[in-house]
């Protein structure tokens, strides 16, 4: 038997209040807007994409943090806005923020991502693709399947490139306690500047290394001003190496293009491996080649598109720069 009224005795609330009486709560339409993204990713290390040049957006710190939560929001490592150039020899602007809202200088694995962008969509209808980061140029190059070559720049082993308050040397060390309240340690590392700073330790074993303790503790020292990325190798032989990296601002990832760079860079400059090294890390491989000298670093490896999507924000849609306060 229906309990069901009969339309002519049913009670209809009032237009905008629920069946209680209450208001209902109306959406804001002028402040939520759908951002529509790309999801992808390099050997593990993921991003949300994001076309700034079809979608205009202004995203302040704390929007970017959001959209970074694994739990509420997309999830990234990082997010990687792709605008206009504002240089002559340049075809984009990359710039990266990662997930606590903090811009960062380079990102390897994200270049490649980018590149794989603007080709598959259109943006730019020809290889290599140039773009601008915030202190680098970087030259991107499709080689066969889906793998991409970067052109990465030339190393800089100037302690103030880092920054980092040394002063130079072939190798360094800090006192520092890996776990707040314990004993002191001596870490000896190598440190150089992809466009963003790094250390490399060596290690007898990556899988135990103290990436989670020691790898965090370095990276917020206070000899490194804006902090630096923490990288733990082990040389397999003069070909190969394993890593493991604890990024600023991301802690530790699948994979660190920039990280598997440097730690190549620097096991050439000290004698211990060649000019072509695979670099094995926890989601994939990477191939970094340097000659040495003033060459340029180059970094071969894969990019995926996972999926793509649209999310809603609460600001408007306007020609602005994301990371604003």
């Amino acid at each position: 038997m229906s309990t069901r009224q009969p339309k002519k005795n049913r009670r209809r609330s009032p237009r905008n209040r629920d069946a209680a009486g209450q208001r209902r709560r109306q959406p804001d339409s002028g402040h939520a807007n759908r951002l529509p993204f790309t999801k992808m990713h390099g050997l593990g290390n993921d991003f949300v994409v994001l076309d700034m040049i079809s979608n205009p957006v202004s995203l302040d710190t704390e929007q970017i943090r959001r959209l970074g939560d694994r739990h509420r929001g997309i999830g990234f490592d990082q997010l990687l806005v792709i605008d206009a150039p504002k240089r002559p020899d340049a075809d984009f602007t990359y710039r990266i923020f990662n997930s606590d809202g903090s811009e960062v200088e380079h990102c390897g694995n994200g270049a490649r991502c980018f590149a794989r962008y603007v080709l598959d969509r259109g943006l730019i209808a020809r290889a290599p693709v140039r773009v601008q980061t915030k202190n680098r140029l970087l030259e991107l190059h499709l080689k066969d399947g889906d793998l991409v070559e970067v052109d990465m720049g030339r190393p800089d082993f100037d302690p103030a490139a880092l920054p980092f308050t040394a002063e130079q040397a072939d190798e360094y060390s800090l006192d520092v306690a890996p776990v707040s309240g314990e004993a002191t340690v001596s870490a000896r590392f190598f440190a150089v500047s992809m466009g963003n700073p790094h250390i490399v330790l060596l290690t007898d074993n990556c899988e135990q290394a103290p990436v989670g303790t020691l790898g965090k503790t370095l990276c917020s020292h206070p000899a490194f001003p804006q902090g630096v990325n923490v990288g733990f190798m082990q040389i397999i032989d003069r070909n190969t190496i394993r890593l493991r990296v604890f990024e600023r601002g991301a802690g530790e990832t699948e994979a660190c293009g920039t990280g598997a760079c440097a730690a190549v860079v620097c096991g050439i400059q000290a004698g211990l491996l060649d000019h072509s090294t695979k670099a094995l890390l926890t989601g994939g491989e990477l191939t970094i080649e340097w000659q040495g000298g003033d060459s340029s670093v180059l970094m071969t490896g894969p990019a995926e598109t996972v999926y793509e999507g649209s999310i809603s924000i609460e600001t408007p849609l306007a020609p602005a720069s994301p990371g604003d306060k």
